[in-house]
């Protein structure tokens, strides 16, 4: 267990559930892999959520902020912890969503306002240029967090996770992509002989590289790989051959995933090992970000877990 304390305010958060559990994948090409469970440290602000929130929640706790306010879609994983955070420590939340308010509200927005977040929402071409949304929208003691967590703080949270690992075992560490935030901290938190991988969700993000590199103080940007090809039509795009993975997937490894990240990360591990991507000897750790709310929205019974 771990206990950050912001003056009055104490965050609980069992890191000690996050377990490390082996694969079945691999064996037959003598590559170990295992997976750091961080979805199962909190039902909601659960993966990398709680960790790329808790320097911004830190900081904007301990200079007296009462509101804070944050971005997303319909379906953020972000939005709806950045929501839990907030209740949980009687701080005000504000949501500026991306698209027109639609009923009824996804159960992801649903759940945020059962929080107690206030939705705000912007039209997609608005919501491209989210400096004039906050100079728009500036209040006194209202403290705003980027989207995804994406900036320094989001990056450091991130970097963290690997405090709860034999680090010097891995040869590689691989995890989904979405704003590039986690990734970033990863990145700062390798080791030299460590390989970073990740397998973006986006279709098309050219400037993903970039954006990570921004956050990362690594000289040595070899050590990042960035793979494209297992987007699956794109962003939260879910044609039946990936739900069949997921599937397929709990019924061998008993590991839940979501349509939008994990699935297609342990979709490309799978695919890289078939591919003979990994030499024999290698010892994988794949970053298990949690966000399973976001199969929320799939009819009953779509998947087995």
């Amino acid at each position: 267990m771990i206990i950050f304390k912001f003056n009055s305010v104490i965050v609980q958060i069992n890191t000690n559930l996050a377990i490390i559990q082996p694969l079945h994948l691999g064996k037959e090409q003598k590559v170990t892999i295992h997976v750091l469970r961080l979805d199962l440290i909190h039902p909601i602000i659960s993966g990398n959520k709680w960790y790329k929130l808790r320097f911004y929640l830190e900081e904007a706790i301990n200079a007296g902020f009462n509101e804070i306010a944050t971005f997303g879609g319909a379906y953020s994983n972000h939005i709806v912890a950045t929501a839990c955070a907030c209740y949980k420590h009687n701080i005000k939340s504000v949501g500026f969503i991306r698209g027109e308010k639609n009923f009824p509200l996804s159960r992801t927005l649903q759940e945020a306002v059962s929080y107690g977040m206030e939705l705000s929402f912007i039209s997609r071409s608005d919501y491209k240029n989210k400096t004039t949304i906050t100079a728009n929208n500036h209040i006194q003691n209202r403290y705003w967090i980027p989207e995804g967590g994406y900036g320094i703080l989001g990056a450091k949270g991130a970097e963290s996770i690997l405090n709860t690992v034999p680090l010097q075992e891995y040869t590689h560490i691989i995890s989904a992509v979405g704003s590039g935030t986690m990734i970033a901290g990863l990145l700062n938190g390798s080791m030299p002989h460590q390989t970073v991988i990740g397998i973006s969700s986006q279709k098309n993000n050219l400037s993903l590289e970039s954006e990570i590199l921004s956050l990362s103080f690594i000289e040595n940007h070899r050590k990042l790989i960035l793979l494209h090809e297992y987007h699956f039509g794109g962003f939260a795009k879910h044609p039946p051959e990936l739900l069949n993975f997921m599937g397929e997937f709990w019924n061998k490894e008993a590991i839940p995933t979501d349509l939008v990240y994990t699935s297609k990360l342990f979709f490309a591990v799978r695919d890289l090992l078939e591919k003979k991507y990994f030499n024999p000897g290698d010892k994988i750790l794949v970053i298990h970000s949690g966000g399973l709310q976001g199969n929320n929205y799939l009819p009953e019974k779509s998947l087995p877990f």
